[in-house]
């Protein structure tokens, strides 16, 4: 077959909405995660040096901020925020539920 489907809510979330669908989806080369957070959910702080995988943060629903090294990035539905590997980052959500789509490639 050429192509897999997986509903991200058929996946059951980790860490409190975390979505990780890279083994359902069957990829070998790509990371998709699904994180729905709730009001005032803040992710763990990390990078991917050692992955050099190169993140795409999609925010599609609510509002968040991601610090990234040292800098507070304020996104709002429908932004996307590339992160390089070795970047520290952390999700830090706002008063509301938000829903980010992450994306990683070496």
């Amino acid at each position: 077959m050429s192509y897999t489907q997986v509903n991200y809510e058929d996946v059951a979330p980790v860490g409190g909405g975390m979505h990780f669908m890279r083994d359902p989806l069957e990829c070998t080369e790509l990371g998709v995660t699904i994180v729905e957070c709730e009001p005032g959910w803040t992710g763990k702080e990390h990078d991917h040096a050692g992955k050099s995988q190169e993140e795409v943060y999609v925010l599609v629903e609510g509002e968040a901020t991601v610090q990234v090294g040292g800098d507070e990035i304020a996104m709002t539905a429908g932004d996307a925020l590339r992160i390089d590997p070795d970047a520290r980052r952390q999700i830090r959500n706002a008063d509301s539920e938000s829903l980010f789509v992450l994306v990683g490639a070496p």
